[in-house]
């Protein structure tokens, strides 16, 4: 068998093991990992900075023994810093380049992963499908059509095609659950402080933003985080910590479990039967499992909730574009996309009073949620409302090109404070992901779980969210889905390698 194919099979604790063991070195493994993303780059276009010859030459002094030794990585080009690296952001506004590594970098390094890439992102993470100007459209390898979802989408498209078994990845909106139920991968976000963003920033999104991973198994995300979680002094705050070692909670049965499924979508906007599917077939495992499931709604998650959710989320994108002309020395709107200058714009249009006011109704709401729920062990609810889209299936065409590009070049972002137009684009951007934003406002862990493969042969996955700091409870319950239903077998079938 050859190294890619082992590469191509194996998840990243047993990648490490034969490390370990002496059966492979790091530099056939960095090797092997490059010739694979290279192959693929084409087709999937998911590569934003390649990071070969520091690969190699890292591979060389990989110390044996780690835990992740010598396992071929990738970082996502967004929100994390690594020494001497550009970050893009996935724009065409000059890039970042650090002169210092994050505290996650530092973790993933000490760990033994050796990154080999930087994997693309929509501009800014603002869409929860990986296509820009600046880098292009990054495609499933499932169905090189599809959409890999977003933001982390460069990320899942490296993963699912098995150039890397883990990838770094990061969550504002769904950026790590959207892209996981999209390629067929386990993707958990973690909750609120759990993995430090510093020195980089304090927080992202008035707290909105995590970092973690998109992984193939459930023990890899686990390790991952027992690797990468914890308090730092730069950061300011962290998430109660964990009873035990979340990879030993990963390796035991889940206990029986008292469990909801909410199946409404906070827009009122209609879901497919397929998702549908997907989500009865997660109840169908957990059934399977031992575990008590009811249905429930969740009144306050509405449609005001999503709107104050958009609107801070402009808010927060009109503060990043002024720090971009502070780095630059000049205004960056000409370089960044159109609907990037447009949320800015309307960003720009509330106060502080009001971003305040705003982010306080989010928070209520939040506890509400939280007070609701915390009977139940973990909720199940959707991540997408349909299976993964054609590439290009969010683009504004016909009549709302025509109005994006009048709002924009005649200056009409005012218009967006109309209740029913602000309405018409808020069903326009979220249709697709009107659910992972919950727990974004909530800082609640959720993990996507591969449950289903559409008559098409798309992946097409549902989460399970937590109780505030309950990570531990969310991966032995997914472990324990691993198994019954067979998912960590699944492949994309891109250029298999022999």
């Amino acid at each position: 068998m050859s190294v890619e194919r082992t590469l191509w099979e194996n998840d990243a604790m047993g990648l490490a093991a034969l490390v370990q063991s002496g059966a492979l070195s790091p530099l056939e493994l960095a090797d092997a990992a490059i010739a694979r993303a290279e192959a693929t780059r084409g087709e999937i276009n998911a590569i934003a900075e390649p990071l070969y010859d520091a690969a190699r030459e890292r591979a060389k002094t990989i110390d044996r023994t780690l835990p992740l030794a010598g396992v071929p990585f990738a970082i996502k080009d967004l929100g994390i810093a690594i020494q001497g690296i550009a970050t893009h952001g996935g724009s065409r506004v000059p890039p970042f380049v650090p002169d210092f590594n994050s505290v996650l970098t530092e973790r993933y390094l000490a760990a033994g992963l050796n990154p080999i890439v930087t994997s693309t992102t929509p501009e800014y993470g603002l869409r929860l499908m990986t296509e820009s100007a600046a880098f292009g459209i990054t495609r499933s390898p499932w169905n090189t059509g599809h959409t890999t979802g977003g933001s982390s989408g460069g990320a899942s498209a490296l993963v699912s095609a098995g150039v890397v078994p883990v990838a770094h990845a990061s969550d504002g909106g769904g950026s790590i659950r959207v892209p996981s139920a999209c390629t067929g991968l386990v993707g958990l976000k973690t909750s609120r402080g759990r993995v430090p963003l510093s020195p980089l920033v304090s927080e992202s999104w008035y707290g909105f933003v995590v970092d973690h991973a998109v992984t193939r198994s459930v023990r890899d995300s686990a390790l991952l985080l027992d690797l990468t979680h914890g308090p730092d002094p730069l950061a300011p705050y962290a998430a109660r910590p964990p009873q035990s070692a979340f990879v030993a909670a990963a390796a035991r049965e889940p206990g029986k479990l008292n469990l909801a499924v909410y199946t409404r979508s906070p827009l009122g906007l209609p879901i497919s039967a397929e998702t549908m599917d997907a989500l009865d077939k997660a109840v169908a495992i957990v059934r399977e499992g031992g575990h008590r499931v009811e249905e429930i709604d969740l009144p306050m998650i509405d449609r005001t909730f999503m709107a104050t959710f958009a609107m801070c989320v402009a808010s927060a994108v009109a503060g990043s574009l002024r720090m971009e002309k502070a780095r630059n020395g000049r205004s960056v709107t000409g370089d960044v996309e159109r609907a990037t200058r447009l949320l800015g714009r309307f960003g720009e249009l509330m106060s502080g009073g009001e971003t305040y006011t705003l982010l306080e109704r989010l928070h209520a709401a939040s506890r509400q949620l939280i007070a609701a729920t915390a009977r139940y062990d973990a909720v199940l609810m959707p991540i997408i409302a349909h299976p993964p889209l054609a590439c290009g299936a969010m683009s504004p065409k016909g009549i709302d090109d025509i109005i994006e590009t009048a709002l924009d070049k005649l200056h009409l972002t005012r218009l967006l404070r109309i209740p029913g137009f602000f309405s018409q684009l808020l069903d326009k951007s979220l249709w697709f992901t009107p659910w992972p934003a919950i727990q974004n406002v909530s800082g609640q862990p959720s993990i996507a779980l591969p449950v289903h493969v559409t008559d098409a042969g798309l992946p097409l996955g549902v989460q399970a969210a937590g109780r505030p700091g309950g990570e531990e409870t969310l991966l032995s319950l997914a472990a324990q889905m691993e198994t019954i239903s067979g998912w960590l077998k699944r492949r994309a079938l891109l250029r298999v390698p022999q």
